[in-house]
């Protein structure tokens, strides 16, 4: 008899997930099987869910776990031994595409092109099924569920100093942040940054700035008990934008512009504040995604020497080593910055608060036993 399992399903036109009780998926060549502990509730799969990232359907959601290795597949025997705790970034590398090789895992040809497009792994076939024998697509590695398949090349082990819950949060709020932190501000020791919009990755990224010893952290946004935890993380000056032109508050604090301007919502508005609020010579990074283009200031950029530098997210096998290592040192912490641990059955009410702006920090789905 088949073994099933619990998963959250998004159904052809519909704006609300099922929980639908599915087979549990086996492993394939250099893949690893992993009971899921815990799954972060991340914008990108509300924006899935409400249609504004289009994605095959019916699909799993879910890109950001922790959990167990329970099996591996053949070709896996580099991975960590099963019941090894493990984190894993929503970015999975293939390893073998001309991006990978050349270490730039945050541009998989194959993550983007069959993953992110078709929702498959990379033989071209997605593992999850449903009892009809149907296919379900697979949003990254479609954590929300109670196990997942993942390649090998993107299973962690988790630093016994840090709890498997709260760590899911790791694997795409705080990979993001890192990524932007040292691949597209290249902060360095003693720079100011601002960030605009101050929800799970831009709680991160404060934190990851902090570690990368940024000066001055100026957090932007229009909700105070976000700012409360901005401060918390780590931000030295807070700024409402509902009560404060924000460009013009950030250079009251900073002479001339902040050295690095996050942009964290993905909006026209803040897009180009954050741009405004850059010194000249400085660095704009956007991080948050859009249905809109945004209107950029081609004089000011020019003269200004103003550059803009896209992330998303980091590079998997290079980057997640050091994260882990930064944050099991101290230098941040996952835990101050989940909210609230839900259940898979209470995913449609968390999206819905999400949509309204109501999550402070991250929500994550745990599953029963963790």
């Amino acid at each position: 008899m088949t073994e099933l399992m619990s998963a959250a399903v998004l159904n052809p036109d519909a704006e609300k997930v099922d929980i639908e009780q599915i087979p549990i998926p086996l492993p394939g060549f250099g893949e690893v099987l992993i009971r899921v502990a815990a799954c972060g509730v991340c914008h990108s799969d509300l924006s899935v869910v409400r249609g504004s990232i289009t994605f095959p359907r019916p699909c799993v959601i879910g890109h950001e776990i922790s959990g167990i290795v329970v099996e591996h597949g053949p070709g896996s025997e580099s991975a960590p031994l099963p019941g090894t705790n493990v984190v894993c970034a929503f970015v999975m590398p293939c390893g073998s595409c001309s991006q990978c090789a050349r270490g730039r895992d945050d541009m998989c040809l194959k993550f983007f092109g069959m993953n992110r497009t078709h929702g498959t792994l990379y033989d071209g076939r997605s593992r999850l099924r449903r009892q009809d024998g149907s296919n379900l697509a697979m949003f990254s590695m479609a954590g929300m569920a109670e196990y997942a398949v993942v390649p090998a090349t993107n299973v962690f082990r988790l630093p016994e100093s840090l709890p498997l819950v709260e760590s899911c949060i790791i694997g795409c709020a705080a990979f993001t942040a890192f990524g932007a932190v040292r691949h597209g501000a290249e902060l360095r020791v003693g720079q100011s940054v601002a960030v605009f919009a101050v929800g799970g990755v831009g709680l991160n990224i404060i934190q990851m700035a902090k570690a990368h010893g940024a000066s001055e952290i100026i957090a932007i946004d229009i909700n105070p008990a976000k700012l409360e935890a901005a401060k918390k993380a780590g931000a030295s000056h807070t700024v409402n934008s509902l009560e404060d032109d924000p460009v013009d508050a950030v250079k009251q604090l900073v002479s001339g512009g902040v050295d690095v301007a996050f942009e964290a919502l993905g909006a026209p508005q803040t897009f180009r504040q954050a741009i405004d609020s850059v010194a000249n010579g400085g660095r704009m990074v956007p991080v948050g995604l859009s249905t809109q283009d945004a209107v950029v200031p081609i004089n000011r950029v020019v003269r200004s020497r103003v550059s803009i530098h896209g992330s998303y997210g980091a590079r998997t096998r290079q980057d997640m080593p050091d994260l882990l290592n930064l944050i099991a040192r101290g230098h941040a912490r996952p835990e101050s910055l989940v909210t609230s641990k839900i259940s898979l059955e209470e995913l449609n009410r968390t999206f819905a608060a999400l949509a309204r702006g109501e999550i402070v920090g991250r929500a994550v789905m745990r599953n029963v036993g963790f």
